[in-house]
């Protein structure tokens, strides 16, 4: 313990001799400023840096909780690369949280592309800088969780602030769907992710402006990847930016047409659990988790296909479309009251099956009650005898027996096996 508090106040006296130094040259009006601060703030990093080297893993993570948050920030960025990993082991929840969270940030790669028409074929072009973006001439930019930068980038080359992911999940349809006076159309749908573990809607934010459409969402989605393969592959497929809008919406509810068919499969695997011979309550228990999981994802699609429904209903309200894709949207919306019937009818079969594996529940408790009322009926006879040879009558003959208690308890046998005999002969027991 006493090592770490030396090697803290050594640290301690290296961070405050950084800061005294560079208070210093601040207040120096010299040539050749910048250079000469940036040349004290390297020798006094690397002093930090070679001793943080030569001290334990344990004796770090001390230090990093002990110093405060602007100066343990410090710290990290000199040990994260080689040894964050071993330190962050050590470290107390709070901090470790702290500074992991500053490493992922500054760590984030960007999640930008660019779609350009290429011989009648969409080609992806990501963007690393505002000068790749400037460079294309996109009929789609998709971004995911976009920076401050990126939001920039778009800000100043296409006049275009993006929305925010947070704000989009409103359900009222004036607030998801509109157009600016300046004649961007913003649209704010919920795309499915259907994954092994979880079930979720993702928002996602849409606006054309300029022909040009631009998504932003929080995470990668696999109908944007469908998207993506389908327009390269396929010459001719798109066009222009709602050609890509209305491609995404077909993709999403053929998405969700493919998890009803898992969810369809998955119920009638419960269906050959729920309608076996028996269940016991916790094969009944895992059922109910099962069915619920279901209709979970059931209930999810259903909002998802609603709210594409309503995106599209917005756009040809809006006479927004052209021609052929005002009949592409309606093919899309035919598709989504198909898929109505769908999850119509799954929901009254998960309700056919929690129905039926609570019966089941109930049949084991039913069972489980009878045996009790059974023995309590049995138990009467004895019980009756055993109070009345407790009340010791003086005219009791049996009590000067010999065998006098032992014929009691004989009778007390006999009352019980009688009635079980005549409820085993009439099948209550079964």
């Amino acid at each position: 313990m006493a090592e770490v508090q030396d090697s803290l106040r050594e640290v301690q006296t290296l961070l405050a001799r950084q800061k005294r130094v560079e208070n210093l040259v601040h207040r120096q009006d010299m040539p050749r400023q910048e250079l000469i601060e940036t040349m004290v703030h390297k020798q006094h990093l690397n002093a930090l840096r070679e001793k943080l080297t030569q001290m334990p893993t344990a004796d770090v993570a001390r230090i990093l909780e002990a110093l405060p948050q602007d100066e343990s920030l410090l710290v990290w960025d000199l040990v994260a690369l080689d040894r964050g990993a071993e330190i962050l082991d050590e470290l107390s929840e709070a901090v470790r949280e702290t500074l992991a969270a500053t490493q992922v940030s500054r760590r984030k790669p960007i999640m930008l592309n660019a779609f350009e028409l290429h011989n009648g074929r969409l080609r992806q072009i990501p963007v690393e800088s505002r000068a790749g973006l400037a460079a294309t001439q996109p009929i789609w930019v998709d971004v995911i969780a976009p920076s401050a930068e990126e939001r920039a980038w778009i800000k100043e080359i296409f006049d275009l602030k993006l929305p925010d992911t947070d704000d989009i999940s409103d359900l009222e349809e004036s607030a998801r769907f509109y157009i600016e006076d300046s004649g961007e159309i913003h649209l704010h749908s919920d795309f499915l992710l259907d994954k092994a573990d979880e079930s979720r809607n993702v928002p996602v934010a849409f606006v054309l402006h300029q022909n040009i459409l631009f998504s932003v969402r929080d995470e990668e989605l696999p109908v944007f990847r469908l998207q993506r393969l389908r327009a390269r592959i396929q010459p001719g497929y798109v066009s222009e930016g709602k050609d890509v809008l209305l491609d995404l919406y077909a993709a999403d509810v053929e998405y969700s047409a493919d998890a009803l068919e898992d969810v369809y499969a998955a119920l009638e695997a419960v269906g050959r659990k729920v309608l076996s011979t028996n269940v016991t309550d916790a094969e009944a228990a895992s059922i109910l988790a099962d069915i619920a999981k279901e209709e979970d994802l059931n209930g999810r699609i259903r909002r998802n296909v609603l709210d594409t429904r309503r995106a599209l209903s917005f756009l040809i309200r809006g006479r927004l479309l052209a021609p052929n894709q005002h009949e592409d949207a309606r093919q899309i919306l035919r598709d989504i009251e198909s898929l109505d019937g769908h999850t119509a009818f799954i929901f009254n079969k998960i309700n056919f099956l929690m129905d039926a594996v609570v019966g089941f529940i109930n049949i084991n408790q039913n069972k489980i009650i009878k045996i009790f009322s059974v023995a309590s009926v049995a138990l009467l006879p004895p019980t009756l005898i055993a109070s009345i040879y407790g009340m010791n009558f003086k005219f009791m003959p049996e009590l000067e027996w010999s065998y006098g208690y032992l014929y009691s308890i004989a009778l007390m046998v006999i009352s019980v096996a009688v009635p079980f005999a005549v409820f085993r002969r009439k099948g209550w027991l079964r």
